[in-house]
């Protein structure tokens, strides 16, 4: 794995806790008003957007769709590294 490879690696990884924490935070009540939480989701929400619109609440309760966003995002990580390989070396 090269230099760029590596640093598209780290930044979605990155990108995954952030997502997962933001997630989580739902769970605890205030959180989200938080500084940091008011932080992650300026961060956050505007990936998880547009799958929320596409995947409704199972029951109106399941929220599947950062699931299928964190997917998507490694998904997105993975084609990256392998377009951007070739160029680099």
């Amino acid at each position: 794995m090269n230099e760029v490879s590596g640093y598209i690696d780290t930044l979605a990884d990155i990108y995954f806790y952030m997502i997962l924490i933001y997630v989580l935070m739902s769970w605890l009540p205030n959180v989200r008003e938080s500084f940091i939480g008011e932080m992650l989701g300026k961060l956050v929400e505007p990936y998880l957007r547009p799958f929320r619109r596409l995947i409704p609440p199972i029951g109106g309760i399941l929220d599947i769709s950062p699931i299928v966003a964190l997917i998507a995002l490694r998904f997105v990580a993975l084609g990256l590294q392998v377009v951007i390989d070739p160029f680099v070396e």
